[in-house]
């Protein structure tokens, strides 16, 4: 699948620091320790409606870690994926009166339009679900053979997951079993399914259904994948065995990551799956989390539409710590605008405070667990010292340019 245009990065002078990360596994902030390359996997969009801000503020996320370890002289194998063939999207077709396929194709290109706008880095792959099929059906025939994945004995096709056979099977989220059961669910899952070894056993494959798309499963039969396993084939196929990095939002946590890893530890035998589980925050819109089922969402794309400058959005998301869950409001916007103005002013100066100083203070933050706003406050006073006229430094103001290019992401 095509990904986007990669943007200009400058370089900085050596210096990089050592990441630390955010572990939901441990529960804390860890050093990263990448081989090079560092792999990092993404969970990307399910293409069934336009990019809102939780997803661009996800994404800006892994771009900063992405930028950190480019910064520390790693090489970044970096995939990301699209959840190309799902039930909402399907869901969302056939109320439109639309084939879903060519729903896909727009909101995907949509996708990449934003992506390309906010200076995200590409993924070295950048690969759909669909694609990916023949590889997903090896894996789950596998899994069959090995007798740590059943099939429903109720005529339907649908393989399953045994959850037992992942012995540290909630390591990453330290939920109990009940809200497991709760949050499986909430986001997609089926407790309640009759015949199943385990109320929490996730589905590998659905067997072929009237109306529905399928595609050839050799000894598992017609029919389509199940969405944890997509991510943990893929990224096996890709990057390995185990990687740095697996993220997304933190509604990611339960079930899609600590289901999606446990297919990829059992396939394997190695553990854990991935040295960090990075997770961002919600972006919510009056008092609710922004998400397509509830409908309140704001576009990156309507923003841009307005004539919204894409490195004040970048801004804006920028301003609290990825963690957190955040409210997006026209005031939040209005101090990204504000922000961009004040530092574009000062980057005009002829001169100002030591920029290697400022480059210095910016490194520092980002490599604390992604302190932007820290790294934010460090720029705000350099800029309000360049616009007073203090420092001397005429190489200063490209030198921030150029770290703000390349490691915040606000370029131009």
């Amino acid at each position: 699948m095509k990904s986007w245009p990669p943007p200009e990065v400058p370089p900085l002078p050596p210096g990089g620091r050592t990441l630390a990360l955010f572990d939901s596994a441990r529960d804390g902030v860890h050093p990263t320790a990448p081989e090079d390359p560092a792999r990092m996997y993404v969970c990307g969009i399910t293409p069934y409606d336009a990019a809102h801000l939780g997803h661009a503020a996800t994404m800006i996320t892994f771009d900063l870690i992405n930028r950190l370890w480019r910064d520390a002289g790693y090489r970044v194998d970096y995939v990301q994926n699209v959840t190309d063939i799902d039930d909402p999207l399907l869901e969302r077709a056939a109320r439109d009166h639309e084939d879903w396929v060519v729903l896909a194709m727009r909101e995907t290109a949509l996708f990449r339009e934003d992506m390309a706008a906010l200076r995200i880095l590409p993924p070295t792959h950048y690969v759909g679900a669909v694609e990916s099929i023949p590889d997903i059906v090896a894996r789950v025939a596998r899994l069959l053979g090995d007798g740590v994945a059943y099939r429903l004995d109720d005529g339907t096709g649908d393989v399953y997951f045994d959850v037992s056979a992942a012995p540290r099977f909630g390591y990453e989220s330290h939920l109990t079993r009940t809200r497991m059961v709760e949050l499986f669910a909430e986001r997609g899952g089926d407790p309640d399914r009759a015949g199943k070894r385990d109320p929490l056993d996730p589905l590998l494959w659905r067997g072929v259904r009237d109306g529905e798309p399928s595609w050839p499963g050799a000894d598992l039969g017609p029919g389509r994948p199940g969405w944890h396993i997509e991510c943990a084939v893929i990224a096996l196929e890709l990057l390995g065995d185990r990687i740095d990095v697996q993220g997304g939002g933190n509604d990611l946590v339960f079930p899609h990551h600590e289901m999606s890893a446990a297919h990829a530890e059992v396939l394997t035998g190695h553990w854990p799956f991935a040295g960090h589980y990075v997770h961002a925050g919600m972006i919510g819109l009056a008092g609710e989390k922004m998400s397509k089922s509830k409908g309140n969402l704001v576009f990156a794309s309507r923003l841009r539409a307005d004539g919204v400058d894409p490195m004040a959005l970048r801004l804006a998301l920028l301003a609290d710590h990825y963690r957190t869950d955040r409210q997006w409001t026209d005031d939040l916007l209005k101090a990204g605008q504000e922000r961009l103005a004040r530092w574009r002013a000062a980057l005009g100066a002829p001169a100002g405070p030591d920029g290697a100083a400022l480059l210095a203070a910016v490194r520092e933050r980002l490599a604390d667990d992604l302190d932007s706003p820290g790294a934010l406050r460090s720029v705000d006073a350099w800029a309000e010292a360049a616009l007073s006229g203090e420092g001397t430094d005429p190489g200063a103001p490209a030198l921030v340019a150029d770290t703000l290019d390349a490691l915040l992401g606000i370029g131009g």
